[in-house]
């Protein structure tokens, strides 16, 4: 959730001074995508994964800041709740064995962090949502240290005026309060960035939004939430109303979620930032020094921290990120829709087919996005959370087809072609595409694989607790094999 933050309290002066500030800002940038050059020579694509910490018996490890002494590495910070840490892999160009040298940092990065973690008591898992969450571990006294996270939770009260509701009906349903914007630390991510130019970043978040739904269909790794089984990847309605600033009043009215998956097709970046600005006060009425216009006349390139900032708490899924370097500034689209996990592989696989994916369909002469409305596209996202491995999707002649068959026959030889194009070795894409294509012969994903090993026991509601606990044991233990999901029942 980003940098720390310090202030606790904001005046209403604060806040004009705040609006005014990202206006400028606004203008600033729109200047700049007219003008500027971005850093487009070489894009390179970047990895984040956030994680749960469990202890030995598979319940939430309050640690994190304990784990993260004895990791001591800069790439591992902490995230909201004190059970998440959060890994960024440093970005890297895909070409030759690019995946294989990110999974390579990965699988040893958290090796060392399960190895020091375990010093205090604390294990890792990758998974979407941690089935033994219970409703005590999500309250205030769980927040993480930095005091950014305790700030923006009284924020989004505060916007909201009432506590948080959450009511997911999946296989079972669940109902329950909070005061506390804790339930979106339940939900554990994959991030995949992918640079690119200000011409091309239109093409690539609108491919981006038309595979959602694909994406969290064959990813799906979050089926269990408080002890119910709901959703396959119950992140997803989770976390749009986890961090929900409307009252029911304004979400009558129309009012757009802070969680969004958007209601257009764009043409370039400045819509997505422009509409941030438009529709969504500010969480976080941070004013900074920096004068943007000044520095851009002065031959600098403008941090715009403030419209940064503010971009930073509109969570769409797919999220438009300005950022500067020491080569200069750059654009890239990421990607924060998917489960962290199972293992390291199958969030690499993840990663391959979704670089190459939506660099094929970017480049395409006809845009699928031409092809399809918004809606349908948005549609396909909460089927396919809602239905995992075995949603059916609309997909552009075709009509409604069954995710797997659509992956299997139309996009996976669009992957091949996209990674191709992107230069990655035959040898690594055959390898990383295979595990998809593997999980949509088998049927099976994360998801998947939890209900099953949970349908296998008893089943008795009053040992709910104890089944979870079993089996997230067995998905640690085979976590580290680093063996892909639908290899876990042979």
């Amino acid at each position: 959730m980003g940098e720390r933050v310090e202030r606790q309290e904001f005046t209403r002066a604060d806040r004009t001074q705040h609006r005014e500030k990202v206006r400028r800002c606004l203008d600033v940038f729109a200047r700049m995508l007219r003008e500027s050059a971005f850093d487009t020579d070489d894009p390179m694509v970047g990895l984040e994964v956030e994680l749960n910490l469990v202890d030995d018996a598979g319940d939430p490890a309050l640690k994190n800041g304990e784990a993260l002494e004895r990791i001591a590495d800069p790439d591992f910070q902490t995230e909201l709740g004190q059970f998440n840490l959060e890994i960024n892999v440093p970005p890297t160009h895909l070409r030759g064995d690019g995946l294989a040298r990110i999974e390579a940092e990965l699988r040893a990065d958290l090796d060392h962090a399960e190895v020091a973690s375990a010093d205090v008591g604390a294990h890792l898992v990758m998974i979407g949502v941690l089935p033994t969450l219970a409703e005590g571990h999500l309250t205030r006294d769980t927040i993480s240290a930095n005091p950014r996270y305790a700030l923006l939770s009284d924020q989004i009260l505060a916007a909201r005026g009432e506590d948080i509701a959450l009511d997911i009906s999946g296989v079972e349903r669940l109902q329950c309060t909070a005061d506390t914007i804790m339930p979106e630390a339940a939900c554990t991510s994959t991030q995949f960035h992918v640079q690119t130019s200000p011409d091309q970043f239109a093409a690539y978040w609108n491919a981006s939004q038309a595979i959602a739904g694909v994406q969290v269909a064959v990813g799906a790794n979050a089926p269990y939430l408080l002890g119910r089984q709901l959703w396959p990847e119950t992140r997803i309605p989770l976390f749009e109303q986890a961090t929900d600033t409307r009252s029911e009043e304004l979400k009558a009215q129309g009012v757009r979620p802070r969680v969004w998956f958007g209601e257009r097709w764009i043409t370039s970046v400045f819509d997505l930032f422009e509409e941030n600005v438009r529709y969504f006060p500010a969480l976080l009425p941070i004013t900074d020094d920096e004068d943007p216009l000044a520095e851009l006349e002065a031959g600098r390139v403008p941090r715009l921290p403030e419209l940064r900032l503010h971009n930073g708490t509109v969570y769409r899924w797919n999220r438009p990120v300005y950022d500067v370097t020491d080569d200069g500034p750059h654009l890239r689209v990421e990607n924060r829709l998917l489960a962290a996990g199972p293992t390291v592989v199958d969030t690499v696989a993840n990663a391959a087919f979704y670089f190459g994916l939506v660099h094929a369909l970017a480049h395409d002469e006809r845009p699928l996005w031409s092809q399809m409305s918004f809606s349908a596209a948005e549609e396909n996202f909460h089927t396919g959370a809602q239905q995992g491995i075995h949603a059916q999707l609309y997909w552009p002649g075709i009509g409604q087809v069954a995710a797997t068959e659509l992956v299997l026959r139309r996009l996976l030889p669009r992957a091949h072609a996209g990674l191709e194009s992107w230069g990655v070795d035959a040898e690594v894409r055959t390898r990383l595409l295979g595990v998809i294509e593997q999980r949509c012969l088998r049927q099976t994903n994360g998801a998947e694989w939890f209900v099953r090993r949970m349908r296998e026991r008893d089943g008795d509601p009053a040992s709910r607790f104890d089944d979870l606990r079993a089996v997230l044991g067995e998905y640690r233990e085979r976590m580290h094999t680093n063996e892909p999901v639908h290899t876990w029942d042979r």
